[in-house]
């Protein structure tokens, strides 16, 4: 495999390199630093022949999707061939998020247990970077665009089972804090944590009370194995996509909001925003950032079928969501039924929202990447995976590379 170098405005961890290079050699990021020191870094062939971004564009981290439906017309849950899950696969990769981790939704056991195992055969394969089950024990309450038919207390042995056949893919599974089962030895948060997965509160109606206790239960869990050590995919649990699908926050009624921050800010969980404009307001994306910190969010999608389509009727899981206008709703009900844009989209929505676009995507690539455990993703330095994303100024993508190979187009 050749070297190939990319020159334009390098966002990394840290900075904006205004004239950066990024150097890429068998599929690794060999350099990357401003482009006067390349030369004096022995690189001077290599900027020579660089592939510069539009004027005015960004080179980003290939995107780190981990929470996500589907798009291109086909759908996680739904998909009965590898094939149809590369379709969903392929529409977000092509929009910069070379790494993508695949959402289940509420089901009956023995088809959780049949997507499970077809997912887990694409994370073989390196196409997927995890799998992500949101349900089936969650709040009738608060399910959204959840099957309440499908909903149930939780279950051990069904979670066990699920990360078995799941072969070490499974990375996060929502649960609802309030509902039984959850805790103590042979409850589902240790089965989750002792399966290498990550508990993921969300989809709750619960009160304050339980929300605290689901959380100090799973970080306790968590730092003990790490002690012991044995491998931890993450510190730190995630609530799933906060504000969503839980109780709002009220000056009387707590809920559960003000718990998941609080464990944010102690460091203890990561909270997932939906910042598509549609599912949160930018300006409280903002504040969330400015409260807590880039380190304590992480942006996701939770894209479903239509991402990337026009409206129309489509299905998630076996209900039928209608999109008009770009927002999916459920048929019957109206509740929003999940995202439609790519993560890209949600960099920059965020980002015109108010946070400086070194912090939108660092919580759009390496914060996903630390969640799935993945230490080689999700930034723009020497030794990193080569996965990068070349946009122009309006952060519309125009070059994916994974591995450091051209993503194709169509």
């Amino acid at each position: 495999m050749s070297s190939t170098a990319v020159r334009g405005r390098v966002v990394t961890p840290q900075e904006i390199i205004d004239d950066g290079v990024v150097l890429l050699s068998e599929g690794r990021i060999a350099w990357v630093g401003p482009a006067d020191h390349a030369v004096a870094a022995g690189l001077g062939e290599a900027l020579s022949c660089a592939r510069s971004a539009p004027e005015g564009g960004f080179i980003l981290p290939g995107l780190v999707d981990v929470h996500c439906h589907g798009g291109g017309g086909e759908s996680f849950p739904n998909a009965q061939t590898p094939e149809q899950a590369m379709t969903c696969v392929m529409e977000h990769r092509r929009h910069g998020t070379t790494s993508l981790v695949a959402s289940c939704v509420t089901a009956d056991a023995s088809t959780l247990i049949e997507r499970v195992g077809l997912l887990a055969g694409l994370c073989e394969d390196g196409e997927l970077a995890g799998i992500h089950l949101e349900g089936p024990f969650v709040s009738v309450e608060r399910c959204g665009a959840q099957d309440p038919a499908h909903i149930i207390d939780p279950d051990t042995g069904l979670t066990r089972r699920l990360i078995e056949t799941g072969g070490g893919h499974v990375v996060t599974m929502t649960i609802a804090p309030e509902k039984p089962g959850l805790t103590g030895d042979d409850g589902v948060i240790a089965a989750l944590v002792d399966g290498g997965a990550l508990p993921s509160f969300g989809h709750t109606d619960a009160e304050a009370a339980p929300v605290r206790e689901c959380l100090a239960e799973a970080a306790s869990r968590l730092a003990a194995r790490a002690a012991a050590g044995l491998p931890v995919r993450s510190p730190r649990s995630t609530a799933t996509h906060l504000f969503n699908g839980m109780r709002p926050m009220h000056h009387r009624k707590p809920g559960p909001v003000p718990e998941f921050l609080a464990a944010a800010r102690r460091g203890e969980c990561v909270v997932e925003m939906i910042g598509d404009g549609v599912h949160l307001h930018p300006a409280i994306v903002r504040d969330m950032f400015e409260t807590l910190g880039r380190d304590n969010v992480v942006l996701i999608t939770d894209a479903m079928a239509a991402a990337g389509m026009s409206d129309g009727d489509y299905v998630l899981g076996p209900v039928a969501v209608t999109v008009a206008d770009g927002v999916a709703r459920l048929a019957d009900g109206g509740s929003i039924a999940g995202g439609t844009g790519h993560l890209i989209d949600v960099v920059r929505t965020t980002v015109e929202g108010g946070v400086p676009l070194v912090d939108a995507v660092y919580a759009a690539s390496l914060q996903g990447a630390r969640i799935i455990g993945a230490p080689d993703l999700g930034a723009l330095a020497a030794g990193m995976r080569a996965d990068l994303v070349v946009t122009d100024a309006e952060l519309t993508p125009v070059l994916v590379l994974r591995r450091g190979e051209a993503v194709p187009e169509v």
